[in-house]
């Protein structure tokens, strides 16, 4: 495996040495197979490093060295297992700089969207740290004088978590710390754009204690490497994180060897604003929303409905607020520019007006200028598509009726988000809005305390809050018999 310095500002003691020796010293798969890949960066389109590329028998590999640990590590007391789990986050925490540059090269996004991120992965690594010790159990009262009930909750045993690559170090500690608090061991398929954060965690987790086996990580040949985990009757739990095709495959997949599934698939976030609206606050919230990570996030929103009352003011002041914000970052790939190319130019021939952007930029790597379509319509293709760029199309509407049907048409049902001063109305649209997660007043709402999931075909289960940790635990109900 070899890296390319991009800046003189990698971390001589941490990046290239972890990449080149930690990694690979400890004989992981890969190790010898002679094929690799290039990971690209965004920002330049320029080569800045490669690693293995690996398959089924690698992917094979992992789950043994993962069953083989599996004893020891659901052995352990929670506390022990809180306490490694609490040195990974010092180290996160020390390390964090480097880790956020790592993000920033091989992702695309700010420096300083790279650190929130890090600082988001630090929340989750605590929290799941002091949920380990609080997998409880229940006693239940009994309905026999000579019987005793209760119930207790174990690991889950060998699990899989596949991440994508628009968060590439957040959502692989939203898997894993659960995972590993509850006392399971992880099998890692991090995204093949992103694999220095992935692997930069493990080494930090190696430091921190990690056993040998109980987290590993394979990537590379994507079909390969997700056909073993679904056909392993060891892997009995897989969570993903992607989009709702890949989700699907997966979940039939893993039919024949019914597994424990949790699918953060694709959105289609409405994102509704009111008369009555504060329209500073919903200007605000949602450009925190759109355009954050280059507008690459599930929960970004899609589909814009503004009052008729203040459609045109609303537009005005947001194209100046896009205008005076400027670059919104690169997308993570050509394909990605190519996408947002067609969908607006697609929305312009069904009738939308370009306000401002709508087209790539002219410089090295994978930009595409912020967006803002007027005028757009349920016909225009970014109605229905996930948008996932820095492209803003804005829906009039005057009814609530309407605008409620609107908002929950399609088969995605994983954010939503409405401005409103009323607080009748935001109760009713809470309540009738088929999301998983719903922003009153807000344009963001992650949080490690909170549970993040999706509705119909935006998946199933939950991340973060204790529900996180529920999906790696099993409940186990003993019937004891008390005679005399």
């Amino acid at each position: 495996m070899t890296v390319e310095p991009v800046s003189s500002t990698f971390s001589a003691e941490f990046f290239p040495q972890l990449v080149t020796n930690g990694f690979l010293e400890k004989g992981d798969p890969g190790e010898g197979s002679g094929k690799s890949f290039p990971v690209i960066a965004p920002a330049s389109g320029a080569r800045i490093g490669q690693v293995p590329e690996m398959g089924a028998a690698e992917t094979r590999a992992a789950i043994a060295r993962a069953r083989a640990s599996l004893d020891h590590w659901r052995g352990l007391l929670p506390k022990a297992r809180a306490e490694i789990l609490m040195k990974w986050h010092g180290l996160i925490r020390r390390h964090a700089a480097d880790l956020a540059y790592i993000i920033h090269c091989e992702q695309g996004k700010s420096l300083q969207e790279a650190g929130r991120e890090v600082v988001g992965a630090l929340a989750y690594v605590e929290w799941y740290a002091e949920e380990a010790k609080r997998t409880y159990g229940d006693t239940i009262p009994t309905t026999d004088a000579k019987k005793r009930m209760f119930s207790t909750r174990e690991p889950l045993g060998v699990v899989a978590a596949i991440t994508p690559w628009n968060f590439p170090l957040a959502l692989v500690v939203r898997k894993c710390a659960p995972a590993l608090a509850a006392g399971c061991t992880v099998v890692l398929k991090p995204s093949e754009e992103t694999p220095f954060s992935a692997i930069a965690l493990l080494d930090l987790a190696a430091r921190a204690g990690l056993p040998d086996g109980v987290l590993s990580l394979v990537f590379g040949r994507a079909e390969e490497i997700g056909q073993a985990l679904c056909d392993s009757p060891e892997v009995r739990g897989l969570s993903f994180t992607g989009s709702t095709a890949v989700g699907r495959q997966l979940m039939s997949g893993s039919a024949a060897t019914v597994k424990k599934l949790s699918m953060e698939l694709g959105g289609n976030a409405p994102f509704i604003i009111f008369d009555d609206a504060d329209v500073e606050a919903a200007l605000e919230g949602l450009i925190a929303s759109k355009f954050r990570n280059g507008g690459q996030t599930c929960v970004a929103a899609n589909r814009i409905f503004v009052h008729g009352d203040i459609y045109e003011r609303f537009i005005g002041r947001l194209v100046a607020k896009v205008m005076e914000k400027g670059d919104a970052g690169p997308l993570i790939n050509r394909q990605a520019v190519v996408k947002m190319t067609r969908l607006v130019e697609d929305a312009e021939r069904k009738g939308a007006v370009i306000r401002c952007g709508g087209r790539p930029r002219s410089r090295p790597g994978f930009y595409f200028q912020p967006t803002v379509l007027s005028e757009a319509s349920p016909e225009m293709a970014c109605f229905d598509q996930e948008i996932f760029g820095p492209v803003a199309a804005l829906y009039r509407f005057s009814d609530e009726a309407a605008v409620l049907e609107l908002a929950n048409r399609g088969a995605a049902g994983l954010a939503a988000y409405v401005y409103t001063e009323s607080l009748n109305r935001a109760w009713r649209f809470q309540e009738r809005l088929a999301y998983g997660v719903v922003g009153i007043n807000v344009g963001t709402t992650s949080c490690e305390s909170a549970p993040f999931g999706g509705l119909n075909q935006s998946g199933l289960g939950r991340e973060g809050g204790r529900e996180g940790i529920d999906f790696y635990l099993e409940t186990k109900y003993t019937c004891l018999g008390v005679p005399g």
